[in-house]
């Protein structure tokens, strides 16, 4: 058995596996049975995601004990820099976690990884919806899982809005006037960069009937489009319904300051329990809208689990996968870390061990309620180069030093040719 050759390993060995850092990733090697087929596993997060990932992996190797597996993991800037190395270099892991917007970037012809649909002995498929399992979708060929979906959700301080008298916002309208009636004491509402992206896109859906972009990631707003993104979020600055992008900072949601803020599902604990925490009670809320509809707002996957599309050993990689987004045990580790999963059988067990629950269940329940009448996220939506020029419009617009319609100009051009910029 793998296990008793590991523990009779000579004493300088000292454990059954070693932890080393390189180059800021962490690498979790096991001391493999030589007669054992190893395979190797990346993840990224915080250390919370690491500490509960492990000892998964270690359950895993004893249920199957002709499966070594190494992993590699790593918070999220130097997983996505060594990511792009690995898939330029085809030394990527076996087993991956993956970001959306990736299945484009890597794999727009369907073949940058591994077709999961032929690993059907080995992956169960039936915990999954096909609309759910379309998100993994390339050119015909299933190259991820979805391990939970994801929009963005608005998260408000009932207490907040109680201390002032008012109803929680239902329209942009309502956002505004609970500004009048907070003075600068409160904001309203906080977002940080990101999250005011998809904020002002969401409003010029729902004032022109446009989106910034289409699903194939090409732009079908027009300069004035962009332009009234920025005018409204100067205007909201201006009047005190939020603050600069730049001056969010995470700890005045949870001491009050911010009545509100716009996070995606997977996020509704790590933002709301502090506010909790403090005795502020927290609330999902509607989003914002111009004319009632829901145009605008967008649903994804949180991330996704692929296979290398060259490994060696896709039947022991298929194994994993399924352990990860299937297992009991798996569920029972991660719980909803990840956000509420997508797999029927992991929810299950969930539910029979009373850990779905809380603000992020509340959310997920909000998303399901409106997921038929919401749209599905470009994966090129959240390209860096996106949300990151609109954040630098947004600075130069408040310091006055660019006339607004020349930002917006600037702008519509990166916007449009944001492809061809991208390194």
């Amino acid at each position: 058995m793998k296990k008793l050759k590991k523990f009779r390993m000579t004493a300088a060995l000292l454990s059954s596996v070693l932890l080393f850092s390189s180059c800021g990733e962490n690498t979790y090697l096991t001391l493999s049975n030589p007669q054992s087929t190893n395979i190797s596993f990346s993840w990224w997060g915080n250390d919370s995601r690491h500490d509960y990932t492990l000892p998964a992996v270690t359950r895993f190797e004893e249920l199957f004990p002709d499966i070594d597996v190494t992993c590699h993991y790593s918070e999220w800037s130097g997983y996505q820099n060594r990511n792009s190395a690995q898939m330029a270099s085809n030394t990527e892991s076996d087993v991956m976690q993956i970001n959306y917007s990736w299945l484009n970037q890597y794999s727009a012809d369907g073949r940058g990884y591994y077709d999961l649909s032929t690993l059907s002995e080995y992956i169960d498929f039936s915990s999954y919806t096909e609309e759910e399992l379309s998100y993994g979708m390339q050119n015909g060929k299933l190259n991820a899982i979805p391990i939970a979906l994801n929009t963005m959700t608005m998260y408000y301080n009932k207490t907040v809005y109680d201390q002032y008298g008012l109803e929680l916002p239902k329209t942009f309208d309502d956002l505004f006037r609970a500004a009048e009636v907070m003075k600068g004491e409160h904001y309203p509402l906080a977002l940080s960069q990101k999250p005011a992206w998809f904020l002002m896109a969401s409003y010029v859906k729902q004032k022109t009937g446009r989106e910034i972009m289409n699903y194939e990631g090409n732009i079908t707003a027009n300069r004035d489009d962009i332009k009234l993104m920025l005018e409204l979020y100067k205007d909201m600055v201006d009047k005190k319904v939020i603050p600069t992008i730049d001056d969010f900072d995470k700890r005045e949601f949870a001491n009050g300051k911010y009545a509100s803020t716009m996070v995606w599902l997977s996020d509704a604990s790590n933002y709301c329990s502090g506010a909790e925490a403090n005795g502020y009670t927290m609330v999902i809320g509607d989003y914002p809208t111009v004319n009632g509809s829901l145009q605008g707002w967008y649903v994804k996957p949180a991330t996704l689990y692929a296979i290398r599309k060259n490994t060696a050993n896709p039947a022991e990689a298929a194994q994993l996968l399924n352990y990860l987004v299937n297992s009991e045990d798996m569920a029972l580790f991660q719980k909803t870390e990840k956000g509420i999963p997508l797999s029927k059988s992991a929810r299950d067990t969930l539910i029979k061990n009373d850990e779905l629950g809380g603000i992020q269940k509340l959310a997920f329940d909000r998303m399901s309620e409106n997921q038929e009448r919401m749209t599905a996220q470009s994966p090129y939506f959240e390209t860096d180069i996106l949300h990151k020029s609109f954040a630098s419009a947004c600075t130069e617009i408040m310091f006055g030093k660019i006339p607004l319609d020349e930002q917006a100009d600037a702008l519509y051009e990166i916007i449009k040719n944001y492809r061809n910029t991208q390194e």
